[in-house]
């Protein structure tokens, strides 16, 4: 009787507003945007209570749209919960609230039960359906962060999860003063980055190689490109990447050293669970690495936004960073890609299409069923991952468009019309 007396209570105040059926819901209007919850739930211990919305008043509160089956979410919850808890010991006026896209209540209870923050309940259907529609959400895990009412100039910020990889907890309080901060800082930072910068530490000043010498000084890598490749041996993408790299990083270097030059270098940045995937990883890389656990890892991972492995970064002479997509040029044109810098993605991009125009317009391949359409980035095709050798891709694809099955132009195993099952 006393928690229904302080809900009645509450509901005086027009903070919650108590429904025939005894469940509570908020219509807050903050001029740009109008929040609904009804109760959020928080899990504590081994027991479940009801938070109430006025609790959340005066502080900036992230909704988190995500679920357990999607494996993006699961990294970036991760990530979440190690900056909310930070957050949290010195910043009380954070808050964050899930809204599930889970299948059924046990993945949303064992997903929820990872999560240190509040929640919508898994059958408010209605709430959950609103926030979607009011932030226009089409992909998850999405983080949209809301300021207090007297901020009303940095009310919503909509790419919460972009500038928590990114800055971590750096990012708070998510004003747009403090985030053209961070910017203007991260630009100085990879305007003025150095080798010694990047890959040593107070404590260590080389690298480690298979051969001997065992460790390389990072001097020796001045004057040269260098992709540092972040990949673990648990991931299943990277053992079909690692071979086709190896393979492309020797043919860069046997050119180069037929024309009198090394300048080409790749640093393992190792994500492995153990000293010994470590080891049994990285004795199949020809390259140098940074040692297993080694600090600069973290650092590196996150100055780099390196979201998902394998990864190749390059950096070129100058130590300026050519690209972040390191990985998706050697797929694309292997040992051909160096130095991979801008203008030389152009020519290939010319090349290229110059190629194209000599492809037939449509393909059967053996491993679909379906008639292919050739397609380029501006007619019909975009980024994709090849469903034949499950590498990226971009530019000119073999596309399905009965079922958007989609394979790289050189990964096309051409068969007669009719003569694949189900045709």
């Amino acid at each position: 009787m006393k928690q229904e007396e302080e809900v009645v209570k509450s509901n005086q105040k027009g903070d919650i507003v108590v429904d025939d059926d005894g469940y509570g819901s908020l219509w807050r209007d903050c001029g740009w945007f109008v929040l609904f919850f009804l109760y959020l739930e928080i899990s504590h211990c081994l027991f479940l209570r009801q938070v109430k919305i006025s609790n959340l008043k005066g502080k900036i509160v992230g909704i988190y749209f995500s679920a357990n089956w999607y494996p993006p979410c699961q990294n970036f919850t991760r990530v979440l919960a190690n900056a909310y808890d930070q957050l949290k010991n010195s910043n009380p006026g954070f808050e964050i609230v899930f809204v599930s896209s889970d299948e059924d209540l046990n993945s949303f209870n064992n997903y929820r039960a990872l999560m240190p923050w509040l929640a919508i309940p898994f059958s408010d259907l209605d709430t959950k359906r609103a926030l979607n529609l009011r932030y226009n959400i089409e992909g998850i895990p999405c983080l949209i962060v809301l300021q207090p009412d007297d901020s009303v100039e940095d009310l919503i910020i909509e790419d919460g999860v972009d500038l928590i990889y990114r800055y971590g907890v750096q990012a708070y309080p998510f004003t747009r003063q403090r985030l053209e901060e961070l910017v203007e800082k991260e630009k100085h930072e990879h305007d003025n980055q150095t080798l010694e910068g990047l890959l040593t530490n107070h404590g260590r000043d080389f690298l480690m190689g298979n051969s001997m010498p065992k460790q390389v000084p990072v001097t020796s890598l001045t004057s040269k490109t260098i992709g540092l490749y972040f990949s673990a041996e648990w991931c299943s993408p990277a053992a079909k990447f690692t071979p086709k790299l190896v393979s492309v990083y020797q043919k860069i270097n046997q050119q180069l050293t037929i024309n009198g030059h090394h300048n080409f270098e790749i640093v393992f940045v190792s994500s492995d669970h153990d000293q010994t995937s470590f080891e049994s990883y990285f004795q199949t890389m020809p390259w140098l690495a940074l040692p297993y656990g080694d600090p600069n890892i973290k650092n590196l991972t996150k100055y780099f936004d390196v979201r998902g492995i394998p990864s190749l970064v390059i950096l070129g002479p100058d130590r300026k960073t050519v690209t972040k997509q390191g990985r998706s040029l050697v797929n694309l044109y292997q040992e051909r890609a160096y130095p991979f810098t801008e203008d030389r993605k152009r020519l290939l991009e010319r090349e290229m299409d110059e190629e194209a125009r000599k492809l037939a317009k449509f393909e059967y391949h053996s491993g679909h069923c379906h008639e292919l359409m050739l397609v380029s980035e501006g007619n019909g095709g975009g980024p994709f991952i090849c469903c034949d050798c499950d590498e990226q891709g971009s530019g000119w694809a073999y596309q399905c468009v009965e079922c958007g099955y989609e394979v790289h132009t050189k990964c096309v195993n051409r068969v007669e019309r009719g003569s694949i099952n189900g045709s």
